[in-house]
């Protein structure tokens, strides 16, 4: 498989037919594969959320990440787009959804399409994977240390959201979690409830807890990278994707 690829920004139709802004990576050849779609963390469309696109595209994908915080703040740096989606209490579930929606639609149109698309989330991503995989029909779902997919929302909390326990029954597509040990937002407490809950209702899933990492282990620009279990985990999801996606 050659590693050259192109990227682009472009516009997509999210939720109630937006225009919103995504990043797209493509790799080279007109090969049928499937794509991916990736959500980015709380500190928003950063240069480590691209990273990861293009990462997807060197794997041989279709990847592309919405904009999620594009319609409060067109064009605004990542860390001022955040502060805004912050002070707005987040993105909206309903929203998340239609966005995610139209993303894979999106992917589903490319002539490279083989019809299969996945999607992963980081951080506040994690829990939108899972909120997405519950709702929409995707083909696999990959939750990187979700905060509150279980567990109770604490007063103060700055994103205006609930847990997913009354949708987790309705999980429509295999299932990767990839969590932290020593992570606070979930706690191994936490992850052991999702794992309860989707053994009781018979869905398919695997999970990986790394010992000695804490919360944002994949951040490569973040004091909290951990080498060991960044590299197992893109080894786990590298193998999953490729199970379920057909690349």
């Amino acid at each position: 498989m050659s590693d050259s690829l192109t990227a682009e920004t472009v516009r997509i139709a999210g939720h109630g037919g937006d225009e919103v802004e995504a990043y797209l990576a493509r790799p080279e050849g007109g090969e049928r594969r499937g794509g991916v779609v990736v959500i980015h963390h709380m500190p928003g469309y950063d240069r480590g959320s691209k990273e990861i696109v293009r990462r997807f595209a060197e794997l041989g994908y279709d990847a592309i990440c919405p904009n999620l915080y594009f319609r409060e703040a067109p064009g605004a740096a990542p860390d001022d787009a955040a502060a805004v989606g912050r002070a707005n209490g987040g993105v909206p579930d309903p929203r998340l959804i239609g966005d995610v929606e139209g993303t894979a639609a999106y992917l589903r149109a490319l002539p490279t399409s083989n019809g299969k698309v996945g999607v992963i989330g980081y951080c506040s991503g994690g829990r939108q994977s899972v909120l997405a995989a519950c709702n929409l029909d995707l083909d696999a779902a990959v939750d990187c240390y979700g905060a509150f997919v279980t567990g109770i929302v604490p007063e103060g909390f700055p994103l205006r959201i609930t847990n997913l326990v009354d949708q987790l029954p309705q999980l429509r597509a295999p299932l990767l979690g990839l969590f932290g040990a020593e992570d606070q937002y979930p706690t191994q407490a936490q992850v052991a409830e999702l794992e309860q809950i989707l053994t009781a209702n018979g869905k398919d899933f695997e999970f990986h807890s790394y010992e000695g990492a804490g919360h944002a282990f994949f951040s490569t620009d973040r004091p909290s990278y951990n080498v060991a279990a960044a590299n197992d985990g893109w080894e786990q999801i590298s193998t999953f994707y490729a199970k379920h996606l057909g690349a």
